[in-house]
Parts: structure tokens; C-alpha cells; sequence
């Protein structure tokens, strides 16, 4: 009888763990993320910085590899930066969805092993959340979009959690209660949460409290 041995290869995108969701409401917007950094099971930190703000009102989080999460971020800075020295203006959230799939789709036979999710608001306070895979192929919805290693589960809370023009405490509370029961399903995500609420006149950051273990 044959001796057959099967190996399982986790994905790179599963080598740190990661949880991330937007949600579009009323003249708002949110997007969370954990706070989460490990290898594989073992965890190293929980303080680790997955969501960036890239102008007043658009923020950009990433899953997956926490080296590339750092280097994809900075790039975008830098570009971004540029863009409004350029032209003298803030980037709208489409065009800067734009720039982050040319980034990636440079490098798409040695990729970057992030899928970024974008929220923000344009001038006229319309919400706008999209997703990019790791070679720049863009997602854009009218509700939410997730991405991570909970991101099954996220979807299933999403799903259930998320209603049409949320006001900004409605929406915080259901981006919150989704991160945090999605990331209780999720072995390498978790360990405390953040949240950014996006509105035309301020941006509210708050840090969730979870379990550690």
C-alpha cells in the first residue's frame, strides 16, 4: 500500500492575518481594521497600523503581507503627495482608486501581496468604498467591502449588520460589531480593533477593545 502524504501551504496573505471592512453610510463613511500583527499563529504585536489616511477624507486600509502593507502604503503617500503639488487640489476617491491600481498593476508579475480597501468621501459628502486584488483589478460598491483573512466572516456579519444611509453612530456601531464578531471566527485576526467614521466635517477615530487570546 502506498504511503500517500499531502502538504498544505498556507497563502502569504495568510502569513500575518489581517481583517479589514468599509462601509458606506448617510453622508458618511467608515472603514476598521484590526490591530493584529503575527506570524502565522504566533502573535508578536497588537498595535500594528493597517489603515492609513491619505487626505482628510479618504483612507485607505490593507490586508496581507505587513512588509509590503508598509512599502505600498509610503509609495502611495509619495504619489498622492505629488499629484497635489501638481494640480493644487485634493484627489477624488475614484481617481485616487486609479492611481492605487496602476501601482499595483506596475508590479503585477512580482507583486505586492496586498488587497487595499478604499473610503472616503468626494466633495459633494457621497460615500465611496472600493477594493483592489493584489494585481489592481478595482471592486466598487454601494454598501461594503471586506477583505482579510475574516473575510468570510465579515461578509456574513456585513450582510447582516449593514443597512441603507446609516447615520455616522448607526455606522459606527455596525462596522464595530462586525469587525469585532468576525475577527472571534478568525484564528490570525484580532487582538483590538480600529475604526475611522469619515464625515464632511471631521474624522472620528475610535480603538476597540477585544479579546486576547
Amino acid at each position: 500500500m502506498n504511503d500517500i502524504s499531502v502538504s498544505s501551504r498556507a497563502s502569504i496573505f495568510e502569513y500575518n492575518g489581517s481583517a479589514i471592512c468599509a462601509m458606506t453610510g448617510k453622508n458618511c463613511v467608515a472603514i476598521a481594521a484590526d490591530r493584529r500583527f503575527g506570524i502565522q499563529a504566533q502573535t508578536i504585536g497588537h498595535e500594528f497600523q493597517r489603515i492609513y489616511g491619505m487626505s482628510d477624507h479618504l483612507y485607505i486600509g490593507f490586508s496581507g503581507l505587513a512588509t509590503d502593507v508598509t512599502t505600498v502604503s509610503n509609495k502611495l503617500k509619495f504619489r498622492l503627495n505629488m499629484y497635489m503639488l501638481r494640480e493644487n487640489r485634493e484627489m477624488k476617491p475614484e481617481t485616487f482608486m486609479s492611481l492605487v491600481s496602476s501601482l499595483l498593476y506596475e508590479k503585477r508579475f512580482g507583486p505586492y501581496f496586498v488587497e487595499p480597501v478604499i473610503a472616503g468621501l468626494d466633495k459633494n459628502a457621497k460615500p465611496f468604498v472600493g477594493s483592489l486584488d493584489l494585481i489592481g483589478c478595482p471592486m466598487i460598491t454601494e454598501d461594503f467591502v471586506v477583505s482579510g483573512t475574516a473575510s468570510e466572516q465579515l461578509y456574513g456579519m456585513c450582510e447582516s449588520l449593514w443597512e441603507p444611509d446609516l447615520e455616522a453612530d448607526d455606522l459606527f456601531e455596525s462596522i464595530s460589531q462586525a469587525l469585532l464578531n468576525a475577527v472571534d471566527r478568525d484564528c490570525v485576526s484580532g487582538w483590538g480593533g480600529i475604526v475611522y467614521v469619515i464625515e464632511k466635517d471631521k474624522v472620528t477615530e475610535k480603538i476597540l477593545k477585544a479579546r486576547m487570546d
